[in-house]
């Protein structure tokens, strides 16, 4: 079990990431409170219960049969983001949070090991999942709540096959994915007690995913491998509306489509201290019911609501990487990328029955919809270093910078919400018998102004304000130490400081501030 209580952030950085107030109900009336700490980010608490248990079984040496129970769920706990939003100069809110999550999972493995024809080793595994939440929304002193409420029963059913040969290895099998979407809301008066049915979050749903795939491994040489794989994919969508609530002009989405994708790439080694590799990957991604249905508010005044026209993104990748070791003391590694979208799936202005805005929440909002926007672009390039200085000293370094941009309606481009700042982290690990010390710095670069997306700026409650007052997303660093002591066979100490100079900041797009300075300190023991 774990319990967090309201996060605190660190005391050197933006004023705007402060929390000056918050909303507390008293006697039937939202009313707010002064913040005696405006570093601690109320309310953003929560507790969490995670449960396993696996049970292996081997009647002899060829079969292995393994089943796993997994069991996790969460209290109640506010969306911190949602409670830092104003309206005319109030808070938005009075309440916005997430009743208890809660995840079960079931998964029965069986492996079978002999040489056949077909197959030297086959797994078939079966999983049921089930997945519940719910949202629980209220306008600040307003007595409407709203309660969305869903739950997904997934079954999956995965076949794999492997085949050795002398130089080459081959993959095949098969995948079934079923997921069953159930989605209700209640609208409730708190001061009269009244309840009665409310608009659902989603529409009642069954979607499936069928695949084969095939992939094959061979060495052509000792400095040579290459391989391929190919994956053909049937995804299908049933969705009905109900449109007591909300004027649609369909009742129903169904969504078939149909994929082949694949990938080919290589490993070349010129020498024993040398790698080179590379690859081609062609991808698809078809609706999903997120996409189709969902009705939410994405940003203060916009209301993104259901499209059942939409159709699959594509995207075609290509990765080069090299490795290289000098002098057995020094590891380089570099690579670089690039995606290309099309048909990416966006979120773009809309109408509904010919309108742009339509009455939301008590709010006038745009009409907003997932749409299938022309292409988008990300490419980036990765660097690692490894130096070991001896006496137990080792260097390690890791750099990422990225750039994306997207295709708007009128035919210019924005940079991608999805693509973060250059980041990176940097480690002096020295150890030593059984003491291992580490010192690392992680840091994130600056997220301009000039290059949030558009849909980021409409969100610039999240962001620290410029010399301009305009949003953005500033450059952040972190020093940390952390040393662990095996203390015996089976007991591992260790302990830390995570943020020693408890430095305010807020990683990009995200909705809260990350933790100040904090101690951590924890045991290991094996039986």
């Amino acid at each position: 079990t774990s319990n967090f209580d309201d996060l605190k952030m660190g005391s050197k950085g933006p004023n705007e990431y402060l929390r000056p107030f918050y909303v507390k109900r008293i006697d039937s009336t939202d009313v707010v409170v002064q913040n005696e700490d405006e570093r601690i980010q109320a309310p953003s608490g929560y507790s969490q219960l995670n449960l396993t248990q696996k049970v292996r079984f081997s009647p002899n040496d060829k079969w292995n049969f393994n089943y796993g129970l997994h069991y996790s769920e969460t209290s109640s706990y506010s969306r911190y983001d949602r409670h830092i939003r104003l309206k005319n100069g109030a808070p938005r809110y009075g309440q916005w949070a997430y009743g208890p999550q809660t995840w079960q999972m079931h998964h029965l493995e069986a492996s079978y090991d002999k040489r056949t024809k077909l197959f030297d080793n086959a797994k078939v595994a079966l999983a049921y999942q089930q997945f519940g939440e719910s949202r629980i929304s209220r306008d600040f002193n307003k007595a409407a709540r709203e309660t969305r409420t869903e739950r997904v029963d997934a079954y999956s059913l995965n076949i794999d096959l492997l085949k050795n040969f002398s130089n080459s290895d081959l993959f095949y099998g098969l995948e079934s994915v079923v997921n069953q979407i159930f989605s209700e809301g209640i609208n409730e008066d708190i001061l009269k007690g009244i309840k009665q049915v409310g608009a659902s979050r989603y529409p009642r749903s069954t979607w499936a995913s069928n695949a084969v795939y095939i992939n094959y491994q061979h060495t052509l040489s000792d400095k040579l491998q290459i391989q391929g794989g190919a994956r053909y994919n049937l995804v299908n969508l049933d969705a009905k509306f109900d449109t007591s609530f909300y004027p649609l002009p369909f009742t129903t989405a169904r969504i078939n489509n149909a994929a082949l994708t694949g990938n080919v790439g290589f490993v070349y080694h010129p020498s024993k201290s040398w790698n080179i590799g590379g690859s081609i990957t062609r991808a698809f991604r078809s609706p999903n019911v997120d996409d189709v249905g969902k009705v939410f508010d994405s940003a203060p005044g916009n209301v993104v609501i259901p499209n059942p026209k939409l159709n699959p993104e594509y995207s075609l990748s290509y990765e080069l990487n090299t490795t290289k070791v000098i002098g057995g003391i020094l590891k380089v590694e570099l690579a670089g990328y690039h995606t290309q979208l099309s048909n990416a799936l966006v979120r773009r202005n809309f109408q509904l029955n010919g309108l742009d805005s339509i009455m939301y929440d008590g709010e006038l909002s745009q009409v907003q919809a997932i749409q299938n926007a022309a292409t988008a672009s990300i490419y980036g390039v990765e660097f690692g270093l490894e130096l070991k200085f001896g006496n137990g000293f080792m260097f390690m370094g890791n750099l990422n910078y990225q750039k994306g941009e997207e295709e708007l309606d009128n035919g210019t481009t924005s940079p991608s919400r999805h693509v973060a700042p250059f980041f990176g982290v940097a480690r002096l690990e020295h150890k030593t018998g059984k003491i291992t010390n580490e010192l690392y710095v992680v840091f994130n670069g600056e997220m301009k102004h000039g290059n949030l997306s558009v849909t980021e700026i409409e969100k610039d409650y999240l962001y620290a304000k410029n010399a301009d007052g305009l949003p953005y997303s500033p450059a952040w660093q972190t020093v940390n130490f952390k040393t662990r002591i095996k203390a015996t066979k089976n007991l591992n100490l260790s302990a830390g400081i995570e943020n020693i100079f408890d430095i305010r900041y807020r990683p990009y797009s995200s909705g809260i501030a990350a933790a100040g300075r904090n101690f951590i300190v924890s045991a290991n023991l094996t039986f």
